[in-house]
């Protein structure tokens, strides 16, 4: 495995591995994971293999629910008892603010899988647009909320969930909520993906003296819930211009190496899909990381901006 500073890092991993094999003999008794968005999708794999491993693992789930009937699932196929399910609604920076209030003790790894991908033109109370809201700024907060537990933790890792929509739109400094122009939910989302990216970057820049480490990961084209809103026409075109669409498990084996991977130790602000680092996207490519999405400086202003925003809604 490559893993020196100038050198792409590669795995003996690729996109149809599975989350259970690139965990398959890591041992995570004692470390502790929340995951976004784990009571469906790949949400639900990414928690499998990490239970399955040993880990304590935090349903951070919207629906108590439907979490609660995810973790009897992922006890009765891995026999991991370490799960618990916690109300958490990304939209909303009440439940960010909660969700934080009632953690204690150290975070090893933190998911930020949960997300929502073209949406209509929806926007939060604060006036935020939904997707960048939920993408980006809701797990903003939760970083940065959590952010002493994961600083007090031996080595944590954030793993935060993009897509191949970043090559999309870069961040829209001017316009980030679409207020000054036509509503454009692709580029939205694109928009969205492209700041979980940029976090990456700006949180293992500022927190690497605290040990902690944030890449960020494209799991991969998947049918899950986060497709909804994709008509068949999108689908189709899709698969002609080059994807093929994975399975849960291997839609979450890039989450899993990301989190767990030895050889990723001390490794931050990259980003990795088919469970190695992606190359610099090209034209005519259907992969790859935008340049848009590696620049520093927009990464920093980012992070102030996101704190700009929590703060004029009273959350910062």
């Amino acid at each position: 495995m490559t893993t020196d500073s100038t050198r792409r890092i590669t795995t003996p991993f690729d996109a149809e591995s599975s989350a259970a094999e690139v965990v398959a003999g890591i041992d995570l008794t004692g470390r502790r994971a929340v995951v976004t968005g784990a009571s469906s999708g790949i949400g639900i794999e990414t928690a499998r293999a990490l239970a399955g491993a040993g880990a304590d693992v935090t349903l951070a789930v919207r629906d108590i629910d439907a979490g609660e009937r995810i973790a009897q699932d992922i006890t009765g196929t891995t026999g991991s008892r370490h799960l618990s399910v916690a109300r958490l609604d990304l939209a909303d920076q009440g439940s960010v603010a909660e969700f934080v209030a009632a953690w204690d003790g150290p975070l090893h790894m933190l998911i930020n899988n949960a997300g929502v991908m073209y949406t209509p033109e929806l926007r939060t109370p604060e006036g935020w647009e939904l997707q960048f809201a939920t993408n980006h700024l809701g797990h903003f907060a939760l970083a940065t909320g959590l952010h002493q537990s994961l600083a007090d933790a031996d080595r944590a890792r954030i793993v935060a969930l993009t897509s191949v929509g970043h090559l999309r739109q870069g961040m829209t400094f001017d316009d980030i909520n679409f207020r000054n122009g036509p509503f454009d939910t692709v580029l939205a989302y694109g928009q969205s993906k492209t700041a979980t990216v940029l976090f990456a970057i700006e949180a293992s820049r500022r927190w690497a003296g605290d040990g902690i480490t944030a890449n960020a990961v494209h799991p991969g084209a998947v049918l899950t819930n986060l497709t909804r809103h994709m008509s068949q026409d999108e689908l189709d075109k899709a698969v002609a211009s080059g994807y093929t669409f994975k399975t849960p498990q291997q839609g979450a084996a890039t989450s899993v190496l990301v989190a767990t991977w030895p050889g990723l130790e001390g490794v931050g602000g990259r980003y990795f899909e088919d469970c190695n680092e992606a190359r610099p996207h090209r034209e005519g490519d259907s992969g790859g990381v935008a340049a848009h999405a590696q620049d520093p400086v927009a990464a920093e202003r980012l992070w102030q901006v996101s704190l700009d925003m929590l703060a004029a809604a009273g959350r910062g």
